[in-house]
């Protein structure tokens, strides 16, 4: 459980959306009893993917594992019924993976991201995460030595994923190069 809070703590900061995406999955959530699930059934399957990411994350941010083992099924699920598979759903399945110990299937999100778009800092950024589940400082050195080494051509790219995930590339970033997190503000 501990190690979990660390991940959340090392990754999942940086996972907040758009305002107008959080009101949606805010709106959603409100609309359903506690602990039931929201209708997602008018929702395109990205949409049903990401309010479900989200519902797991906010659980996992506040220790309610109840509610993570209960709703990740369901994202699994919708991830499944995506139509395109890019690297920010990769990378939020594989979060989502790590919660839940399944980190043989969090380990294989980021070679398929890796295989299909090299070098991309998310595929180092979850083999991080991984190996900080596992305990293994050698994998974690490695996945931290390669994302340092993609760092500038990566961000060069302006891909919107990095955007949206400021705070996590940020936070990698700076343990990667032995500083403590945080220097991107809040709410990235």
């Amino acid at each position: 459980m501990a190690l979990v809070a660390v991940v959340i703590a090392f990754l999942a900061q940086g996972e907040r959306r758009g305002a107008a995406a959080a009101a949606g999955a805010a709106a959603t959530t409100a609309a359903a009893p506690e602990g039931a699930p929201p209708d997602i059934s008018n929702l395109t399957p990205k949409e049903r993917y990401d309010r479900l990411y989200n519902r797991v994350m906010r659980a996992a941010e506040s220790g309610d594992q109840a509610t993570v083992a209960q709703f990740t099924p369901m994202a699994v699920m919708a991830y499944q019924q995506l139509d395109t598979i890019d690297a920010d759903a990769r990378f939020h399945m594989a979060m989502l993976l790590l919660h839940t110990g399944e980190v043989p299937g969090a380990r294989a999100e980021a070679d398929s991201l890796l295989k299909l778009s090299p070098g991309h800092l998310f595929g180092y950024m979850i083999r991080g995460a991984v190996a900080r589940f596992d305990k293994d400082d050698a994998a974690l050195k490695k996945a931290q030595g390669e994302f340092l080494a993609r760092y500038d051509a990566e961000m060069k790219a302006k891909r919107p994923e990095y955007a949206e995930h400021e705070r996590a590339v940020s936070d990698f970033r700076a343990a990667a190069q032995g500083e403590p997190p945080g220097k991107v503000g809040a709410g990235s």
